[in-house]
């Protein structure tokens, strides 16, 4: 019956990622890439500048909070199990996928974050709050729809994500002569659940402060060591570029036939990483205090970019530059561990794990700030404790599941969740573009005048009755 539900969700996700979700996220990605002229490129300074701009209000959220929130969930263990699994699985090329789905991908985050910002509602403590819901049902006036996409982002999240995130952790461990098949992963998934309880059950405050100093603090010291890797072995770093570009087009690769290839894994596992476009950055960037939404937008895009082009390339070229060639049966962690134990040795799987630990906790704590905001759009209020804490169990059960389960099903899971939700907000913030995009020349025209980029709709031709925070 399993090998069945498996066979079933292969096949689905086969046909949904290539060809539907493959064009539909190049094709939007360069559409937007043009439409608002390179944005990833031409106002890359302003978005460094913005995120570390101070809100107004002494409580509200930064725009480096928001950032951080947003990287929580998007650095995680696809970052290395992720990365890992596109190599061993699609070849070289899948690195190449990966860049390109990131730097094209990036313009996509820029218009549903830009979007976010202009339908997002504002509290009576002052602070905001939104997301894909808010603007669905806002701009499209489709509350159904809104509905829809809701529950999709929280069984993605509570579910599939925080599944795999717990699995990827567990499947670290491995590697330990301590490991013993029918008692560590349920070790693993308690110690996991029990600490990620404690965070939850805190707030969401405790959840943004948490991840504000956490990510900033393990991304650097993983970028550093996987550069110290790339750098031992620079002599072999031209060679792995040109296997890189070379593979990239081969579309028999490993597992052969399209499905298997590496534009395939490369764009399956980098918008798992990235998650550009698939409207899950959103719901932070509406919480930032800024004067435009257009800041925000900047912002979140470059949550893409750290992402992937610093911390994905960092993973491939530390597996790629240890001389340890990618392998179906090293598939996930153990690739990772095996190719920085070339130079550190045991060492090296401990310092893997210990990363996998940290990117896979905020990624579980980041994912579920998510859930949070969605279930408010539901309910339109926070719901009542008592089902706060019975949901919150309910999810905390299912991060310990997650570190028992199969690694087929819960990628699977995963990766048929995040179509979904790809394939609602994606022809949605196409359908919304011109409303981004006429906030993106409203910004630039006050970027010429010398001044700081204030928001008011009318500038934009919408109606402020239609809003709510920027009334």
């Amino acid at each position: 019956m399993f090998t069945v539900i498996i066979d079933f969700l292969s096949k689905i996700n086969d046909f949904i990622y290539f060809p539907v979700l493959v064009l539909l996220l190049i094709g939007v990605g360069l559409y937007f890439t043009f439409k608002t002229g390179f944005v990833q490129i031409a106002n890359f300074k302003d978005a460094l500048h913005t995120i570390f701009e101070k809100p107004e209000g002494e409580d509200s959220v930064s725009s480096f909070q928001a950032l951080m929130i947003s990287t929580a969930s998007r650095v995680g263990t696809g970052n290395i199990v992720g990365i890992s699994t596109a190599i061993c699985l699609g070849g070289y090329g899948a690195v190449f996928w990966m860049w390109l789905v990131a730097i094209i991908g990036g313009a996509s985050a820029f218009i549903e974050s830009t979007l976010a910002q202009i339908y997002k509602k504002g509290s009576q403590a002052g602070d905001s709050y939104g997301g894909p819901s808010y603007y669905i049902e806002n701009a499209l006036h489709n509350r159904k729809l809104g509905l829809i996409f809701a529950i999709c982002l929280i069984l993605t999240y509570a579910v599939g994500f925080n599944m795999l995130a717990s699995f990827n952790l567990r499947d670290s461990f491995e590697v330990y002569s301590f490991f013993d098949a029918s008692v560590t992963p349920y070790i693993v998934g308690l110690i996991l659940a029990v600490v990620t309880g404690y965070c939850l059950f805190g707030g969401n405050q405790r959840i943004i402060q948490f991840t504000s100093f956490l990510v900033p603090f393990m991304g650097i010291i993983y970028i550093a060591v996987a550069l110290f890797m790339t750098l031992t072995n620079i002599t072999i770093l031209p060679e792995i570029i040109k296997h890189i570009v070379a593979d990239a087009f081969n579309f028999t690769a490993i597992s052969g036939g399209i499905a298997g290839s590496s534009l395939v894994y490369g764009i399956k596992r980098g918008l798992f990483s990235n998650e550009a476009g698939i409207g899950s950055a959103p719901n932070a960037a509406a919480a930032a205090d800024v004067s435009h939404p257009v800041k925000q937008g900047l912002v979140q895009m470059m949550s893409v970019f750290i992402d992937t082009l610093i911390i994905c390339s960092a993973t491939a070229f530390m597996c790629l530059s240890s001389g340890i060639a990618p392998d179906p049966s090293l598939a996930g962690a153990p690739y990772v561990q095996a190719a920085l134990s070339t130079v550190l040795g045991q060492y090296g799987n401990l310092f893997i794990t210990i990363s996998l630990v940290l990117f896979g906790f905020t990624t579980i704590i980041g994912n579920l700030y998510y859930v949070d905001n969605n279930l408010y759009y539901i309910f339109g209020k926070m719901p009542s404790r008592r089902f706060m804490i019975i949901f919150r169990s309910f999810c905390v059960l299912l991060i310990f599941l997650g570190a028992i389960q199969e690694a087929s099903a819960a990628w699977l899971i995963a990766d048929l969740l995040m179509a979904i939700m790809a394939l609602i907000n994606l022809p949605t913030i196409l359908i919304l573009s011109k409303t981004a995009l006429a906030a993106l020349k409203d910004y630039k025209q006050q970027r010429q005048r010398k001044q700081n980029p204030t928001f008011y709709a009318k500038n934009i031709g919408l109606d402020d009755s239609t809003l709510d925070y920027w009334k």
